[in-house]
């Protein structure tokens, strides 16, 4: 199980996931969606679940739920694999 530190911006003009910074551990999301009923955060685990390419479920906000600075869990890859993962996908 990885653990990824996530600065999210909501009501972006787009989704998109952007830097990750793999001294901190820490990627910048952008969703649509507005903070209101945890639609951000519902955003935000389906972009990160299909970036990373594992199942919804797998994805979990674990804290900062209410904050845009955010703590979460994917289960099912490790930590180098995650870097990985995200550094292919800034690439291509």
């Amino acid at each position: 199980m990885a653990r990824l530190t996530v600065r999210l911006i909501p009501r972006a003009s787009r989704d998109e996931v952007g830097d990750f910074d793999a001294e901190t551990s820490t990627l910048r999301v952008r969703v649509t969606a507005p903070p209101v009923d945890g639609r951000a955060n519902e955003a935000l685990v389906r972009l990160l679940a299909r970036h990373l390419g594992v199942p919804r479920g797998a994805v979990r906000i674990v804290g900062g739920a209410t904050a845009r600075t955010k703590v979460v869990e994917i289960e099912g890859i490790e930590a180098a694999e995650l870097a990985a993962r995200l550094s292919r996908a800034d690439r291509g």
